[in-house]
């Protein structure tokens, strides 16, 4: 029993869902919100106030300007993308607190919430409440 409490508690230090992170940006937590996919998918549509850092850019000198006491975010589409767990650990590698966004972008508008960029989606008041 005690195996798996230190696996969930070890899984949560890891990764925040959409309910979590929308709740954290409305309290105004000290959180930067990173999508580490291209430019050009950021630019059709993204998650509000997110940054764009593609994680093959994700150096020393490209992060230099955020905040070391933020907790990082990254995402990217969802499922059958990976580009939010090459940019968490490039940002912990960086030596950022680092968290992965599941689900990521399509999760994301799933639970409801609104997005940004040319393709973006007003929110539909559904939430999961997770």
């Amino acid at each position: 029993m005690e195996e798996q409490i230190r696996y969930y508690q070890q899984k949560l230090q890891y990764e925040i869902d959409s309910w979590d992170l929308f709740e954290s940006i409305r309290q105004k937590k000290a959180i930067t919100v990173i999508d580490a996919r291209s430019e050009e998918a950021y630019k059709r549509e993204h998650l509000p106030g997110a940054i764009n850092i593609p994680h093959r850019k994700m150096t020393k000198e490209s992060v230099q300007n955020l905040d070391q006491d933020h907790l990082i975010v990254t995402y990217c589409d969802g499922i059958g993308c990976n580009a939010s767990t090459k940019g968490a650990l490039n940002m912990t590698q960086l030596g950022f607190k680092t968290k992965e966004l599941l689900g990521g972008l399509d999760w994301w508008k799933r639970d409801g919430y609104e997005t940004q960029g040319e393709d973006r989606k007003g929110a539909t008041g559904i939430a999961c409440g997770c």
